[in-house]
Formats: C-alpha cells, sequence, structure tokens
C-alpha cells in the first residue's frame, strides 16, 4: 500500500516537473524536490522499491534541471 502511495506522489511530482522544463519556469522545481523527497521517504517504508525509485528518478531530474539553470530560471 505504502509502494502505491510512493508512485502516486512521484506522479504529482512529475506532472508539476514537466511544466518546469520550460525556460523561466524552473523554479518550479523547488516544488517538486520537497514531494519527490516525500514521496521517497514514503517509498522507503515499504516492502518494495518501485515507488522510493521513480521518486528518486524524478527528484534526479528536477536537480539535473536546476543546476542547468542557474537554481532559478
Amino acid at each position: 500500500m505504502l509502494n502505491l502511495v510512493s508512485i502516486l506522489v512521484g506522479i504529482v511530482a512529475l506532472v508539476l516537473a514537466i511544466p518546469s522544463a520550460i525556460p523561466f519556469l524552473g523554479w518550479g522545481n523547488w516544488i517538486v524536490l520537497p514531494i519527490a523527497v516525500l514521496g521517497a521517504g514514503i517509498g522507503a517504508l515499504s516492502s518494495s522499491n518501485g515507488g522510493r525509485n521513480f521518486c528518486l528518478v524524478v527528484f534526479v531530474i528536477a536537480v539535473i534541471r536546476l543546476s542547468l539553470g542557474g537554481g532559478f530560471i
């Protein structure tokens, strides 16, 4: 059950991260980061690793986008 919740939180984070890839909307990744960490934490409590890994991938995507934009662009 916690794995499903983690996947759902990861999907929400991914949906928020997609428009944040557009130039001048990169600040939206600062919203995505805590959501992805929350999902990874929930996924860590689960017996399965799928949701945790998905949230970590979304987190890495958001961090890479932030680093490309200098942290705010």
